[in-house]
């Protein structure tokens, strides 16, 4: 019984909630930036190299005989995984180099004394100024 209520307490702390809800967002964001990648990247860039589509682009290694298929290496997959990669590693470097800017600016601010603290160092001072 002793294993069950670990496992729960460990299920519901907010730290695993995060992360799953971390990982969620994350796996949305990556088909997101994929279909920025393939749909809105490559075919300009695919026009631009005279119509080239990379997902096609394979070397036969060995042709197709009877019922077996071609044994390809299909590097225009390779070359769109990489593109993928690099365009969703700058999006979080973007992401990450915001955030710890606006932890700097916050850090840098001066903290005010609340407004409490304030007056009952004003009422201290003009205690001692009184006696």
């Amino acid at each position: 019984m002793g294993m069950i209520k670990e496992f729960k307490e460990f299920a519901v702390k907010g730290n695993v909630i995060d992360m799953a809800v971390g990982i969620i967002i994350g796996v949305a964001f990556g088909k997101v930036v994929s279909s920025v990648v393939g749909d809105v990247i490559m075919p300009p860039i695919g026009l631009i190299l005279g119509g080239m589509d990379f997902s096609n682009l394979s070397l036969v290694l060995k042709e197709a005989v009877d019922k077996a298929p071609a044994v390809t290496l299909n590097y225009g997959k390779f070359i769109q995984t990489i593109i993928d990669f690099i365009i969703i590693a700058f999006s979080i470097f973007i992401l990450v180099k915001g955030i710890n800017a606006l932890k700097r600016k916050q850090e840098e601010a001066p903290a005010e004394a609340p407004k409490q603290e304030v007056l009952l160092a004003e009422i201290r001072d003009l205690l001692k100024n009184k006696k």
